[in-house]
């Protein structure tokens, strides 16, 4: 890990981010547009896709995740920030009605409080260092409405097959992942009223499993799963 880390830049991979991550998670089943619109339907779960949100997608990359939030819920104004100027422009070329993209420094986040309805990160926080976690909440929060949510995803490291991934893949070499024990313990320290920790993604996404995809909903519990979330209410 490079020294002073404080956010991982992906300017280097932003061109190519697509194709990379779709070789990480070839094993799956799945590709890299699956599982952006999968945390997407996760949020249905919990939010009314007719309401006029204003949703902030923080750490948006390349807008994938928009381009499924815009899907999912049409009457939303999404913006999209990150520290990579590089991936900010591929998400702009993306043409996207009612979602706009900015670049910004990872610390301050360049809107003024009380804005949003909901706070959308998705594989994130891992990139960050750990020591400014409570910070970047401290300003989540802040831009949120009161009875605003914030949903943060991320890999879960209890899991072996999200280890292996994570290690083989080029733009995950300084990412350091968080334990669900953590992510709840920065949540509990912070303003936030924790509502769910859910885990998700049992199962590989090959035909073979596809009949029993639907039972994953069981297991929402069960900290087995490749990845996880955590809803909070400010």
């Amino acid at each position: 890990m490079t020294k002073n880390r404080d956010f991982d830049n992906f300017d280097e991979f932003a061109k190519d981010y697509r194709d990379t991550h779709d070789k990480s998670v070839e094993m799956s089943g799945a590709d890299s547009d699956y599982f952006s619109e999968y945390k997407i339907i996760e949020l249905l779960k919990h939010e009314d896709t007719l309401n006029p949100l204003k949703i902030l997608d923080f750490g948006c990359g390349d807008g994938n995740s928009s381009r499924y939030i815009l899907k999912h819920f049409p009457n939303a104004t999404i913006y999209g920030i990150d520290v990579s100027e590089e991936s900010i422009a591929q998400a702009n070329q993306k043409g996207l009605s009612n979602v706009a993209f900015k670049s910004f420094n990872g610390a301050d986040i360049p809107f003024g409080d009380n804005e949003f309805d909901l706070v959308f990160t998705s594989m994130v926080f891992h990139h960050i260092e750990h020591s400014l976690h409570q910070e970047i909440l401290k300003e989540i929060y802040r831009v949120l409405k009161i009875g605003g949510r914030f949903y943060n995803f991320e890999h879960n490291p209890n899991n072996p097959l999200t280890r292996k991934v994570v290690n083989e893949c080029p733009f995950d070499e300084d990412a350091v992942l968080l334990k669900p024990s953590y992510h709840k313990s920065i949540i509990d320290k912070s303003e936030f009223n924790l509502v769910k920790l859910n885990y998700t993604l049992f199962l590989p996404r090959h035909k073979l499993f596809k009949l029993f995809l639907p039972t994953e909903k069981l297991l929402s519990w069960c900290p087995i799963g490749a990845q996880y979330y955590i809803k909070a209410i400010k």
